[in-house]
């Protein structure tokens, strides 16, 4: 194991997944809400450890095999993250005691198989998962011939750092989605960004 290669696996991983996006924003809800977090979590961790796999080891014969792949996932990803978009603008237009944050952690949580379903679906129908973890860390792995591993454990390393602390940080800002006001205001800030990845899929090529 290259400690200096998987430094930089590490850096490159956490800067890719930092900024906000539909898988991001439902961690944080699950968060919030302290319902299936370790789950949801280890969802999304495990699913980039497959891909930045998948990317370290083969990204280039996927890309010449399958040049149908992109379209097709931008359509469906745009589909369905324009469908989860409307559920949150609807729900942040929802009576003020379903915002209660306290309300919702008394409340029976959602069962789990639907929360991972929606989670899963967040994860592998974004194209730009794949272009993140598939095509950049892949394409940045061939520059360190031989330690491709090293490199490939540090963008791992960081993909797990980064949602553990999400899932769990998430329940620090508690106090302060205890204003049904902050939490209409989340639901309709996931709602925006939803649909604008959801555009740019469509319309930015």
């Amino acid at each position: 194991m290259d400690l200096s290669v998987f430094l930089t696996g590490l850096g490159m991983g956490l800067g890719l997944i930092l900024a906000i996006g539909a898988q991001n924003a439902f961690v944080l809800k699950q968060g919030l809400r302290g319902a299936h977090v370790l789950p949801v979590v280890l969802a999304c961790a495990i699913s980039d450890a497959a891909l930045i796999l998948l990317g370290v080891t083969s990204f280039a014969s996927i890309s010449r095999l399958l040049p149908w792949l992109d379209p097709v996932m931008r359509l469906g990803g745009a589909a369905f993250l324009v469908w989860y978009g409307a559920r949150s603008a609807l729900s942040a237009l929802r009576s003020t005691e379903a915002l209660e944050t306290g309300a919702l952690r008394d409340a029976p949580p959602e069962p789990l198989w639907p929360v991972l379903l929606t989670c899963l679906a967040l994860t592998w129908l974004n194209p730009h998962v794949y272009l993140d973890t598939v095509v950049l860390l892949g394409s940045i792995s061939t520059q360190f011939a031989g330690q491709q591993t090293s490199f490939a454990a540090g963008a791992i390393a960081g993909s797990f750092l980064f949602f553990f602390c999400l899932g769990y940080g998430a329940a620090l800002l508690r106090p302060v989605f205890a204003s049904p006001a902050s939490w209409r205001i989340l639901e309709g800030a996931v709602a925006l960004i939803m649909w604008a990845i959801a555009a740019k899929l469509i319309f930015g090529g």
